[in-house]
């Protein structure tokens, strides 16, 4: 069903009906695309069975690129309604389209919210999760109590002000090599086991023209770990917890 959604979600066919089929090579080749999308109409990056996820479009789409199934791998999972300006995903294929012409094939097919800004010949066994150096997340919020509507779907909406230098405080607490198990959300029983052990190089929070900015960055983060965080540091923002707390939180473990 999704993936009927997804085929239906393309501009138009990269192939006319009865046209000469792309050039396939023999070699199994790997990719590297850079992708960036407007998340809000879709449920995240992993493909699901019943809801139209990043993943599946792109896969689509180059399935009918190259007339060959493929199946693309992203360097993180995204939740629904969260935007991308840079993430790269690899791919598998035995086409012999040069990478340029993926790029300028999925320029003609994929919607307006989804772009692949780039296509590159990459070394066999490329994998951008275990091979990311670094990944930063940011969240916008907008302050006042009216709703804007330029910002629906890119900031989060708190009507109160909120205490920037303290929100910092908190942050400082945040940063570095620690055990991170209270801000994870339960990734289920799968990942239930996994180390939640993570690095947070840097936790940045500012103010310009009405909008907070949270910036995360770091070589990966546990599911909901980022959005758990900006949430704690919002708690500190409006006052109803000291800077300290967050430190609290973080030893608690739970």
């Amino acid at each position: 069903m999704a993936r009927a959604a997804a085929r239906a979600r393309l501009r138009r066919p990269a192939r006319r009906q009865g046209a000469s089929p792309p050039p396939v090579g023999e070699p199994v080749r790997r990719f590297r695309a850079v992708v960036a999308y407007d998340g809000a109409s879709f449920a995240g990056w992993q493909r699901q069975r019943d809801v139209v996820a990043v993943q599946e479009i792109l896969e689509v789409a180059l399935e009918e690129a190259t007339g060959l199934p493929v199946t693309v791998s992203g360097a993180g999972r995204t939740d629904a309604g969260v935007h991308a300006e840079g993430q790269v995903a690899a791919f598998d294929s035995r086409t012999a389209l040069p990478a340029q012409a993926l790029k300028h094939l999925c320029d003609h097919l994929l919607p307006d919210d989804v772009r692949v800004l780039r296509v590159d010949d990459a070394a066999p066994g490329f994998d951008p999760q275990r091979e990311c150096v670094g990944k930063l997340y940011r969240y916008l919020i907008r302050l006042g109590s009216d709703p804007s509507p330029a910002w629906r779907h890119t900031a989060w909406r708190v009507a109160g002000p909120l205490d920037v230098a303290a929100m910092r405080l908190a942050a400082a607490h945040l940063v570095g090599t620690h055990d991170f198990r209270a801000f994870r959300s339960d990734p289920g029983p799968e990942r239930r086991a996994e180390s939640t052990v993570r690095t947070v190089t840097r936790l940045d929070v500012d103010e310009a023209f009405g909008l907070v900015r949270i910036e995360a960055e770091g070589p990966g983060f546990l599911y909901m770990m980022v959005r758990n965080l900006s949430a704690s540091l919002v708690e500190v923002g409006s006052r109803r917890r000291p800077p300290s707390w967050a430190g609290e939180v973080l030893a608690a473990r739970d």
